[in-house]
């Protein structure tokens, strides 16, 4: 069985993916940012189109079920833009639901999710969970041991949102030592938000991947680690583990409006770590990890 990356306009080969923003949003709303929603199609089409502009290649959307994902906008999104979208399911943590729309779907996590990967009209190629702050509380265990069984079932990767970058080493306990996913098919997200180098390296050592992402008005105080925190990863020999994003969730951090937006990360990030770094590492981080991360020998249950 061959491995493919499942986008909203299909499977394709992994080295068609191109130079890819690894965690980002195209569409999403929560309660806890009332009025911010990012709502606006049209909106969605001119950022992909800068980033389109400056040579990206693909976005991962890691919005979730529940949060406004609109998966049957984001194929026309990607016709119009020419750039790859991957969509997500899974769920976010439970103080971005309605308690009874939570209710709804809580025993029926695997069967929804397994559903949004491989039967869905546009189908996800992604299962998005998330930890709470410095522990897994039992909303995220529930969600993870769902999330690990669905991926049992279709090989999807697994991405997580950490909460201020925390729990990343009781993530892959929890996902790889108690429910058996292989470490390779996690990725661990916002770790830029805890400069921790050691923890880094452990979570790298483990075998994950490691997605930071930024800049970021609400995490500005740890932006300016981020190139220790890769440079650290890369002397450890860790550079293929690495991915980057921009995790846009507001209306006012698109690149049209007040924020650096997707764009940033090719014309700014990615400029400084050819200079630093080199290119090889760039290439590594922006086309070859993505490449490897989101590919899966999808089965059909």
């Amino acid at each position: 069985m061959s491995l493919a990356i499942r986008t909203v306009l299909g499977d394709i080969p992994p080295e068609e993916l191109g130079t890819c923003d690894a965690h980002d949003h195209l569409v999403i709303g929560t309660p806890l940012l009332p009025c911010q929603e990012l709502d606006d199609a049209e909106a969605a089409l001119a950022e992909l189109t800068a980033f389109a502009a400056l040579g990206g290649g693909a976005v991962v959307q890691w919005t979730p079920w529940g949060m406004g994902p609109r998966a049957e906008e984001l194929p026309d999104l990607s016709r119009r833009s020419g750039v790859r979208v991957i969509s997500a399911t899974g769920l976010h943590q439970a103080r971005h639901y309605d308690h009874d729309e939570l209710e709804s779907v809580r025993d029926g996590l695997v069967e929804l999710f397994v559903h949004e990967l491989t039967s869905a009209p546009v189908k996800a190629g992604l299962i998005k969970a998330a930890g709470a702050y410095h522990r897994l509380d039992d909303h995220a265990r529930h969600v993870m041991t769902a999330a690990a069984e669905a991926h049992h079932a279709t090989d999807a990767p697994i991405g997580v949102h950490l909460e201020a970058g925390t729990a990343a080493l009781d993530v892959l306990d929890f996902l790889c030592g108690s429910h058996g996913v292989e470490p390779h098919r996690v990725i661990l997200g916002h770790l830029h938000r805890l400069p921790d180098a050691s923890i880094h390296r452990q979570a790298a050592e483990a075998g994950a991947y490691l997605a930071f992402d930024g800049p970021s008005r609400a995490h500005h105080g740890t932006d300016w680690r981020l190139l220790d925190s890769l440079t650290a990863l890369v002397d450890a020999g860790h550079v293929h583990q690495i991915l980057l994003g921009g995790d846009t969730v507001t209306s006012t951090a698109r690149s049209t409006a007040d924020g650096p937006g997707m764009p940033f990360l090719l014309s700014t990030l990615g400029p400084r770590i050819e200079r630093e770094l080199g290119p090889d590492i760039a290439s590594a981080i922006f086309t070859e990890n993505p490449a490897r991360a989101f590919a899966a020998q999808w089965r059909q249950p």
